[in-house]
């Protein structure tokens, strides 16, 4: 199933655009989804599974490296942001 998601950081720290940017940037590296950034959000496009994936390893990931941060996403199951 295709799955459109949109994931916003706001990092407590107060170098919280830097934490954005490389947030960003290791969503980037992940194959498989599609990712367009507006200036509130990261969308991102692709299969279920491998937008789940990318969700939870950034999570994941933010969390280990830079400790407390808020994390809000949307779903919208089905339906391609980007068509």
């Amino acid at each position: 199933m295709k799955l459109t998601a949109e994931i916003t950081l706001y990092p407590l720290q107060d170098y919280y655009l830097d934490i954005i940017k490389a947030t960003i940037d290791q969503i980037n590296t992940y194959p498989g989804v599609e990712v367009s950034t507006v200036p509130t959000a990261t969308i991102m496009v692709g299969e279920y599974e491998d937008v789940m994936r990318v969700i939870n390893d950034i999570v994941a990931w933010s969390f280990e490296k830079y400790g407390k941060c808020v994390f809000v996403t949307k779903f919208i199951p089905g339906y391609n942001a980007f068509e």
